[in-house]
């Protein structure tokens, strides 16, 4: 009788460890989270985009609620922008074009030039590069409230600069960002290989539990 108890701990034991790691494992992360992090009672908090309300190509509101359980892309541009914007938006096309039917997926289009880039204009823009509608959104909204999402939460660079040709400087990368609303990844928008592994990474992220 003691021979089959102890058989029974043992298999209980071993049973525990395996459900254990494979809890462990449903919890791991596929890729690192970008962005500064800090411990809060022992659980490692990450960062995460702010609330954020903007309005898109067809007049439409599209804020934080919007991208609720779903993994998107950000970038920022502008309409006239004719050095990296018309590259890479033309290769965010090309991954908008690979999620088109994928219901999870967004794209998020932010204009650092909102005076000039109004909805009519973002939707003459979007037209162009193939946006389609509530799957690519081209937002616009006050200035301040663009520049600090970028710089605070995406952590990239976005702002007026008269000293150069176009008068304004911006970011080329693609910013993947996971459901919890961490960035995942950032890619050069420019890079045709890079936005391949964008293409890659988010087939990985839609696996990770």
């Amino acid at each position: 009788m003691k021979s089959v108890i102890y058989s029974l701990l043992i298999i209980f034991v071993l049973a525990s460890c395996g459900n254990k790691e494979t809890e462990e494992k449903k919890n791991t992360l596929l890729f690192p989270v970008i962005g500064p992090k800090k411990l809060n009672n022992g659980d490692t908090m990450y960062h995460t985009i702010a609330p954020f309300s903007f309005t898109n190509q067809f007049g439409e509101k599209v804020s934080d609620s919007t991208t609720k359980d779903k993994i998107y892309i950000a970038n920022f541009f502008f309409a006239t922008c004719q050095s990296i914007c018309p590259r890479m938006n033309t290769q965010l096309g090309r991954v908008a074009q690979a999620y088109n039917t994928d219901n999870e997926i967004l794209f998020l289009s932010h204009t650092i030039n909102p005076s000039n880039d109004t909805v009519e204009v973002l939707a003459q823009y979007g037209a162009k590069y193939g946006a389609v509608k509530n799957k690519w959104h081209l937002l616009t909204g006050p200035k301040p409230a663009i520049y600090d999402l970028a710089k605070t939460s995406y952590l990239i660079n976005a702002v007026e600069d008269d000293g150069t040709a176009e008068g304004f400087i911006h970011s080329e990368f693609l910013l993947l960002i996971d459901k919890q609303k961490r960035i995942r990844g950032t890619y050069d928008g420019t890079d045709s290989i890079m936005v391949n592994k964008l293409i890659e990474d988010i087939k990985l992220l839609k696996t990770e539990k």
